[in-house]
């Protein structure tokens, strides 16, 4: 039986003057199971940090290229905007990490920092943000009332 590795909850954490700020215990242990850094980077749709192991990058990247043409200007803009920004992290021995000023800006961050797990990634928001987009998307699931059909694993 294969190990399942997911992001979930929802952490505070202080950021220092430096822009230190300790990665949750459990985000830790994943990164320590499966690599040794982190790969950030200023989300696209939203005013936080998207953060995921780097293998997470190389299957975006993939599909990146198999739906888009290499020439395009949408895999230019795309490629531009993620890899382009991305960086690599790797924490210190207290468990931190030192966001980029670029990064803390974006997010608007100064000295409280909230991780949301995603499933394979996750985000670094500033809490008033972060609870600001929690109740709209709260609001929106509750007025669309999505539906998934979950496919049971082959015995």
């Amino acid at each position: 039986m294969r190990k399942i590795f997911l992001f979930m909850d929802t952490i505070f954490n202080k950021v220092d003057a430096k822009g230190r700020v300790s990665l949750p215990a459990d985000y830790r242990a994943i990164v320590k199971e499966l690599s040794t850094e982190i790969v950030c980077y200023r989300s696209l749709t939203s005013p936080c940090i998207e953060g995921c192991l780097e293998d997470s990058l190389d299957k975006l990247a993939t599909e990146i290229e198999n739906s888009t043409d290499f020439f395009s200007e949408t895999q230019d803009n795309l490629t531009n905007l993620i890899f382009g920004d991305a960086k690599r992290f790797s924490f210190d021995s207290t468990g931190r990490i030192m966001l980029t000023e670029k990064l803390l800006k974006h997010a608007n961050i100064k000295d409280t920092a909230v991780f949301v797990g995603k499933g394979r990634k996750f985000q670094i928001w500033n809490p008033e943000n972060w609870e600001k987009e929690e109740t709209r998307i709260r609001a929106e699931v509750m007025k669309n009332r999505p539906s998934l059909k979950i496919q049971k694993d082959a015995e």
